[in-house]
């Protein structure tokens, strides 16, 4: 009998030929030493098949192919009387993970990392992979700034073949940046530069932001700001020569040196365009944002060069090339710049492609397109479809691709890929905020109706101030050129008796349709008509303005409401707005068909502006007027009310404007209010939108007719704010110090709304 051993992978390759064997023909083949292994799997990756001769160079191949599969440690080939023997001895399988010492990294997340690097429970184990798995954890510990961490582990071997692994992991304490050195800087002070950087030494914050934890990833991205800060103030030449990163022995220390050389700050000498513009010159040269006489700025550069290729990606040049080509002089600390601009070949829209809709129909999202098969490809155009499709809010991510179509020069596809979210909710919860105190709530909302687009809510709140019982429906597309229609029945109770509005109770039935034509890209018309029915209560302590109005015209009315509108929407997100804006006009006119004769108009125009990348400013400025007519007052219970969130935060909910003489609060039938609003992501968390902190403005007053207590006088405020936008609904909590309050103002400095209150 002649055998032919593999121990390992040395052994195999230190092999010669004094085990060769004499060649035969393999009659049959027998597999031994396998509990796991089916024989059928080692059978398949023999190279060898019954019948076939059998000599040195096969028998190698064999030994290795076998070892190659990971499941043997141990290959053993025994030829008996021409019966090829392959005993084989297996590694051991996984039978069980532990990890212990954990404590800031889940150890779910452990273990998918360990088995990302190739270890889990029952896989074979393999010392190699159990390495792979040990620098894998300790990588993740680095990357949260605990570089003193040490990982040991235990294998215990276990009956049939197999192994527990237990990992014990030291977490050991962060390592904090100690110091940061910049050397070479002449025009900026060390300070100024420290500024600009997001990684820093310990500081008050640093607990919160993490700043003073050294990663590779920050340091990189320090690096690049400091590169654009002096590559947009004029340093053409800037460079960084080098960067050291050291760390203490006992491994609580990281020191940091950026070598750098600033050079010689240049300005601009001149400005040209060449190449085939296609556009009239005096057209490039409106997006030209560097001038003669202007201190180099790469930032002006970048954007002149893609505003004049999104220019050009309007008349259908999808791949249009605008660089920037310098000529400088080095002795005067002067640079010229060309803009060569190379249009490329025309491209038109072969075909839309969209995928990741599994419930929502293709033509939901094709009828917001602006861009379309067959024409020009338009860069603005699949922008707005973009945005479009993202304010449908049926998706969590919306992207476009615009790949060239292979085999061709002028065409290309549009790919839009969304990642669907649930747009049904059956909830029954409850809520909590400073103004309606305790609220139930529960209903049946499907924004995306059997994925039509169709919006269909039933809701039932409560609260000690208002009861909201409602059923709507809109069709956005009821034509096909964009029409929508809706319908509404509700009943609202309110009772002001735990407020500072005067003291009465309303109970409000109604239902109505409404319609809204688009007449333009970003411009809405609405229009309805309501039948409502009111009955008021009053109590002992209501004014005497509200018993008169009683007396007069009775506690039941009805009237027949017109509404029309008008909404301008340019917004780039309606859930996470970073631009652009919306102005409201609203109007309401009891039309002379039942009791009620009174109108009202409101005016909204709110402006968000990007301060920074990450910093929105937002505007906001309402105003609003109502009357009755034909000799009909308007109804108390259709007054203006401020205060609160919403309008003025810090003052009570609807406790600014007029007052009778016990302090209760009328309403009016003016109306103003106003605030600015900067608005950042929270500390910490910049890559979460649903999450925002802001510093606000707050102004507002509300106007009677007469001088009654109150009717006179803007009141403001300034506060802090953070609004999350939960699954269950958006959380806002505001803390506001009025400005120039008055005696009779009602002071609410700390409000919050848990949940969606209708």
């Amino acid at each position: 009998m002649i055998s032919i051993k593999l121990a390992g992978l040395i052994s195999l390759l230190c092999m010669s030929s004094a085990w060769a064997i004499d060649p035969f023909i393999v009659r049959d083949i027998r597999v031994e030493g396998i509990q796991r292994t089916e024989p059928g799997t080692v059978f398949s990756y023999l190279p060898i098949k019954v019948g076939d001769t059998m000599d040195d160079k096969q028998a190698t191949a064999a030994i290795h192919a076998l070892y190659a599969t990971g499941f043997f440690k141990d290959v053993l080939l025994k030829v008996d009387r021409g019966v090829l023997v392959v005993q084989v001895r297996e590694r051991p399988s996984i039978a069980s993970i532990e990890v212990n010492g954990v404590k800031d990294i889940p150890k779910d997340q452990l273990k998918e990392s360990m088995k990302y690097a190739g270890l889990a429970e029952a896989r074979i184990f393999d010392k190699g992979v159990l390495e792979k798995a040990i620098q894998e954890l300790k990588r993740q510990y680095i990357a949260r700034g605990k570089y003193g961490v040490s990982v040991s582990t235990t294998v215990t071997e276990l009956e049939r073949n197999r192994v527990n692994i237990v990992f014990n992991i030291v977490e050991g304490d962060v390592s904090k940046i100690k110091q940061i050195n910049i050397i070479g800087n002449k025009a900026y002070s060390e300070a100024e530069l420290l500024d600009l950087m997001n990684l820093s030494t310990p500081g008050p914050f640093s607990w919160f932001s993490s700043s003073d934890q050294y990663s590779k990833q920050k340091l990189s991205a320090d690096l690049e700001t400091l590169r654009s800060f002096y590559m947009d103030n004029g340093f053409l030449e800037y460079n960084i020569d080098s960067t050291q990163v050291s760390i203490t022995p006992n491994k609580e220390d990281i020191y940091i040196t950026i070598n750098i050389t600033e050079g010689d700050k240049y300005s601009v000498s001149k400005v040209s365009v060449s190449g085939d513009t296609l556009l009239p010159t005096e057209e490039i040269k409106k997006f030209i944002q560097v001038n003669e006489g202007d201190t180099f700025s790469r930032k002006a550069l970048t954007e002149t060069s893609r505003k004049i290729a999104e220019r050009l990606g309007q008349e259908g040049y999808a791949f249009a090339n605008v660089n920037a080509i310098p000529d400088i002089d080095r002795e005067k600390h002067l640079v010229s710049f060309d803009f060569m601009v190379d249009p490329g070949q025309r491209v038109y829209i072969r075909r839309i492609n969209i995928s990741g809709n599994d419930k929502t129909r293709d033509e939901v999202i094709r009828r917001e397109f602006r861009q379309v098969e067959g024409e020009w490809f338009d860069v603005e155009k699949t922008k707005k479809s973009k945005q479009r499709v993202d304010k449908l809010d049926f998706f969590s991510e919306v992207n476009i691709e615009t790949p060239p179509v292979q085999g061709t020069s002028d065409q290309i596809d549009v790919n839009m890929s969304v990642k669907e979210k649930s747009t049904g909710n059956i909830s029954i919860g409850a809520g909590f905020s400073s103004g309606e105190g305790f609220v139930l709530s529960g209903g049946v909302t499907q924004a995306n109706l059997f994925g039509t687009g169709n919006y269909l809510s039933t809701q039932i709140n409560t609260g000690k101030i208002n009861q909201v019982y409602s059923v709507s429906y809109t069709n956005p597309y009821y034509t096909d050129d964009g029409v929508s229609r809706g319908f509404d029945v509700y009943k609202r109770n309110s009772d002001s008796q735990s407020t500072a509005v005067s003291q009465y109770s309303s109970h409000t039935m109604g239902g109505g349709v409404r319609f809204g034509v688009p007449i333009a890209e970003e411009q809405t018309i609405n229009y309805g008509l309501a039948i409502e029915n009111t009955e008021l209560g009053l109590f002992p302590l209501s004014p005497t303005r509200l018993i008169q109005y009683v007396n007069v015209f009775g506690t039941y009315s009805r009237s027949l409401l017109g509404t029309i509108g008008w909404v301008r929407d340019s917004r780039d997100s309606a859930i996470y707005t970073t631009e652009g804006s919306v102005q409201r006009i609203f109007a309401e006119i009891a039309l002379p068909a039942f009791d009620m004769r009174y109108y009202k108009l409101n005016y909204q125009h709110q402006m968000f502006y990007p301060v920074t990348k990450d910093i929105t400013l937002l505007m906001n400025g309402e105003a609003g007027v109502a009357g009755g007519y034909a000799d009909k007052e308007l109804p108390f219970f259709k007054n203006f009310y401020a205060g609160g969130p919403g309008s003025v935060r810090g003052y009570e909910a609807s406790s600014l404007g007029p007052r009778d003489s016990s302090g209760s609060v009328l309403g009016g039938n003016r109306r103003i209010v106003g605030g600015l609003e900067l608005m950042a992501p929270f500390p910490g968390m910049d890559k979460e939108k649903s999450v925002r902190l802001s510093g606000f403005i707050d102004s507002g007053a509300v106007y009677g007719p007469g001088d009654l207590p109150g009717s006179s006088g803007l009141r403001f405020s300034a506060g802090v704010a953070l609004t999350w936008l939960s699954p269950v609904g958006p959380l806002k909590f505001s803390y506001a110090t009025p400005l120039n309050k008055r005696q009779v103002d009602r002071v609410q400095r700390f409000q919050f709304t848990l949940g969606s209150i209708f």
